[in-house]
């Protein structure tokens, strides 16, 4: 242990403990702006760039910079000195010289770190100006807008990008006053290995990095008496909304959030969580097949996360051929929107517009992809993450906190506790087990929880008996700890019969659609729990004892792997050997 004194008070830290860690310890607020630490998913962004956690050590002549500094033995820290204290406000009015001032238009407004230590320094006017950078900004994707004229070279996006997720789409670009993080040769983002993850926009102080986004759209739509306009809410949604409104995190708002999607004038409101249950039932299908009869195709990669496909498709597409066929949860709701559910309701499809409201960026990404049709009509037509329906609800009048519960339309609504905990990492691989393992034995489990694959860990590793048989299942999440799993499969050093794999770190719940958090950590886990608890107290907690999707088999899939299910439900219309 190593033994200093910030600010005249002792504290008593491991070696190798900074000073910004060692001052938080005893409750000391450091300001910082590049700096980040998220130990769970091991993303720290010490790069030490902005200069505003700069504090005074004894016996030095420069300032050191808390983020970046290790203690030593003595040590002697002030951290809020005259000299601090200027230096810290010069840097942050050096950074605002070449930042633009549009905060009252900017999508990060309000949640922006640099406006928010601009309010807290009481800088109100602008006391340096001179040359600015000026970039294009690229909105060439569907998904993710990147303007680095806000870029102010904190790294954050970097470190994430390239050492968390090893997707490698971002780096410094340029040098002195021009330098940006961008993609390389500042080519636009859809010339990049980017898979639209969205975590570089998760952690990005300001409004360099944002989601497209669809609100105007979904307005016009709901506002055009020609259209039937449908909309589904993800499981992450319902546990991460209700922060948007000053609730607890991880508390589920399930029944305010269907209220107020009916204020706000859907015609019908449906929960992805029914495409969950389906995607099991397909999935499932697929998975005791490969296990039977094909075990060339094994490990079976689950294919619900659109941002964990593109990484597939970029980084390992001689692999791609081991991922399941099924359309995500997401799709799989849209195509049974524009066909089972019109035909029952006697409504045209090209009438019907569907909008999802996800935790995830990717999903935009995912919703315009070509091939993610069904009988030439867009499974889903417009994607809103978390933040932008909230939006919606505050701009017309209605917040959760003041609102009644009121349950989904059926049957669209229905669904099982496992569907709600597709949400959180090993959600949809525990999904799977319980169906799988009732399928292949004949037997419903007596107790459905699969413990051993929840949590934060990246990769989680587990055998389980099914019957007589032995299972090797792992579940991961973020995309480096996925590249690590898929080279060990390329290199045939290890088997696996199922793997889940999310891109951020988490699953779901961890999008980069959800409402920006501080304690990010703290947060993610009980949005987490909050799943959890809805899957605990739900009547059905396996997909395929769903009622309402087994009528839907019934009267119009047939079975599961049909023809009319691989036409609808499935990507690969490669259906010569379907039923």
């Amino acid at each position: 242990m190593i033994n200093l004194t910030i600010d005249g008070q002792p504290v008593s830290v491991p070696e190798g403990t900074t000073i910004l860690d060692a001052a938080r310890k005893i409750n000391l607020d450091i300001p910082t702006l590049c700096y980040l630490n998220l130990e769970k998913i091991r993303f720290v962004n010490k790069v030490a760039s902005c200069r505003i956690c700069v504090v005074e050590v004894e016996g030095r002549r420069n300032l050191a910079p808390a983020c970046a500094t290790p203690v030593s033995e003595g040590m002697k820290v002030i951290s809020n000195s005259r000299r601090v204290l200027s230096s810290r406000r010069k840097n942050l009015e050096l950074i605002i010289s070449n930042h633009p001032f549009d905060c009252l238009v900017c999508a990060k407004s309000t949640d922006c770190e640099l406006q928010q230590l601009v309010w807290e320094f009481g800088i109100n006017t602008q006391r340096y100006s001179g040359e600015r950078s000026e970039h294009p900004i690229d909105k060439s994707s569907s998904a993710l807008k990147r303007d680095p004229n806000k870029c102010i070279m904190c790294r954050r996006c970097e470190t994430m990008c390239n050492e968390v997720q090893t997707v490698g789409a971002l780096t410094a670009f340029g040098r002195g006053f021009n330098t940006v993080v961008a993609p390389a040769e500042m080519n636009p983002i859809t010339s990049s290995s980017c898979v639209y993850c969205g975590q570089c926009v998760s952690v990005c102080p300001t409004g360099a990095l944002t989601g497209i986004g669809y609100i105007h759209e979904a307005w016009s739509a709901l506002f055009n008496p020609q259209k039937y306009v449908i909309v589904q809410v993800a499981p992450a949604v319902r546990v991460a909304i209700g922060e948007e409104f000053g609730m607890p995190p991880g508390q589920p708002v399930t029944g305010k959030l269907v209220a107020g999607l009916r204020k706000l004038g859907f015609k019908a409101v449906f929960d992805t969580n029914f495409g969950a249950d389906m995607t099991i039932i397909e999935e499932s299908k697929e998975i005791i097949e490969r296990l039977n009869n094909n075990p060339d195709g094994l490990p079976i990669l689950t294919s619900c996360c659109p941002g964990w496909i593109n990484f597939l498709d970029h980084q390992f597409p001689d692999l791609k051929y081991i991922a399941s066929t099924c359309k995500s949860p997401q799709q799989m709701t849209g195509a049974i929107i524009k066909t089972y559910y019109a035909q029952k309701m006697g409504i045209d499809p090209k009438d019907i517009v569907t909008v999802s409201i996800m935790p995830c960026i990717a999903k935009k990404y995912e919703a315009s992809l070509p091939y993610e049709k069904t009988y030439d009509l867009r499974d889903v037509d417009i994607v809103l993450t978390t933040r932008e329906i909230a939006k919606m609800l505050k701009e017309g009048s209605i917040n959760l906190n003041h609102i009644g519960e009121e349950e989904f339309d059926s049957p669209l609504g229905n669904s099982s506790g496992a569907a709600a905990i597709f949400g959180g990492s090993g959600g949809v691989l525990e999904a799977a087990l319980r169906t799988v393992y009732a399928k292949i034995t004949g037997h419903e489990l007596d107790d459905v929880n699969f413990t051993a694959v929840r949590g934060m860990t990246g990769i989680r590793e587990v055998e389980i008996m099914v019957g007589d048989r032995q299972v090797r299942v792992a579940a991961v999440s973020g995309l480096g700890n996925a590249r690590k799993i898929l080279e060990k499969i390329r290199k045939k050093e290890e088997h696996y019969d199922v793997i889940e794999i999310m891109a951020c770190p988490g699953g779901c719940v961890n999008g980069g659609g959800q409402p920006y958090a501080q304690e990010r950590e703290e947060i993610i886990e009980m949005r987490l729990h909050g799943l959890y608890a809805i899957d605990r107290n739900s009547r059905v907690r396996q997909s395929h004892l769903n009622p309402s999707i087994q009528s839907i088999y019934d009267e119009f899939f047939g079975e599961a792997g049909s023809r009319k299910a691989h036409e609808i439900l499935h990507v690969n219309n490669q259906i010569e050997s379907a039923g």
